[in-house]
C-alpha cells in the first residue's frame, strides 16, 4: 500500500503559485477597467455639463470642473488626472489621461503583464452654432 501522507501539500505546491498569479492578475486588471470605465464616465459627464456653457472659455471651466468633481466621488485622485479642452469647428472635446500607476490596485500590477499605466479617453460634444 503506497502512502499518500503529504501529496496535497505537493500537488498544492504545484498549483498554488499559478492559483495566485491568476487571482493578482484578475485583481490587476478589473481594478484597471472599473478605473478605465470611471475615467470615461467622469469625462463624458464633463462633456455633457460644457453643453451649457455659452462661450468657449466658460464651457472648459465647467468641463474641468465637472471631471475633477466626478473622479472624487468615484474614488479616484484627480490630481492624477490631465485634463484638455479643445473647441472645434461644430464640437467640443474633452480628453482626460489618468495616471493609475499610484493607485493601490495596481500594487500587484508586477505579478502579471500589467496593463498601461495611462488611461486616456475622450469625449466629444457638437454644437450647433445658431
Amino acid at each position: 500500500m503506497a502512502k499518500r501522507q503529504g501529496a496535497a501539500a505537493v500537488e498544492f505546491a504545484i498549483v498554488g503559485p499559478v492559483f495566485f498569479l491568476l487571482l493578482a492578475g484578475m485583481i490587476v486588471y478589473g481594478g484597471w477597467f472599473w478605473m478605465a470605465h470611471s475615467v470615461q464616465a467622469a469625462v463624458s459627464e464633463g462633456a455633457r455639463a460644457a453643453i451649457a456653457g455659452l462661450d468657449a472659455v466658460e464651457r472648459e471651466q465647467l468641463a474641468r470642473e465637472v471631471v475633477e468633481t466626478q473622479l472624487k466621488d468615484l474614488g479616484l485622485k484627480a490630481a492624477d488626472a490631465v485634463v484638455a479642452v479643445r473647441a472645434e469647428p461644430g464640437r467640443f472635446r474633452v480628453e482626460v489621461a489618468y495616471d493609475a500607476g499610484g493607485h493601490p490596485l495596481m500594487a500587484l500590477s508586477p505579478l502579471t503583464v500589467p496593463p498601461p499605466r495611462i488611461i486616456r479617453r475622450t469625449a466629444v460634444i457638437r454644437l450647433e452654432e445658431a
